[in-house]
């Protein structure tokens, strides 16, 4: 009870400790740009049409499920961080979760929700710019057109769409917030 209460303080001033993120190499920083090599990983995901906010609020609500028992084993999935979000096919967001790096396509769980699937992500080289406080979809559109004129000025050229990620809860102190923004790149 206290460890979870200490949890929730934590979380709302942006202390993320405990917390698997996928593992990355930086290959470099320019500009204020941060190039990650990030290596295999798995991702539980979801489609939510719909504006940016709502879509994000939606696909968290599902994925949280299913890290939460809402599968064919009622298992629960530890919580990692960020949440993605990239826009999909169509009015639709592609939201997601990494799982932990000890899962395996055959360790996970079904999805009871046929909305939810497990997704391979193959090793990607990707340009981010960090940023903390508001991430309403004119933040992020901001942050992504800042990285992507940043990015025209280095030996990188995109090679993918854009990405938020958002590593803190809603509640989270804006100042604290722990935000990025990427996009996968390849070497001109």
């Amino acid at each position: 009870m206290v460890a979870d209460v200490a949890k929730g303080f934590g979380s709302l001033v942006g202390v993320r400790g405990g917390t698997e993120e996928p593992r990355y190499d930086v290959l470099g920083k320019i500009h204020g740009l941060e190039i990650r090599r990030y290596g295999p990983r798995i991702a539980a995901e979801t489609t939510v049409p719909g504006d940016e906010e709502s879509a994000r609020s939606a696909g968290f609500r599902r994925l949280a499920g299913y890290i939460f028992g809402a599968n064919m084993s009622k298992s629960k999935i530890a919580m990692t961080a960020p949440v993605s979000q990239v826009r999909g096919p169509g009015d639709s967001w592609i939201v997601q979760f990494y799982v932990p790096s000890h899962s395996t396509m055959n360790t996970l769980p079904t999805p009871e929700e046929q909305g939810v699937e497990l997704v391979e992500v193959a090793a990607e080289t990707v340009a981010v710019l960090r940023f903390s406080g508001d991430r309403s979809r004119g933040t992020v559109a901001a942050r992504t057109a800042e990285l992507l004129r940043v990015l025209e000025k280095t030996a990188w050229v995109p090679n993918g769409e854009p990405v938020a990620w958002f590593y803190d809860p809603p509640w989270t102190i804006p100042f604290r917030r722990r935000n990025e923004v990427g996009v996968p790149v390849m070497a001109r």
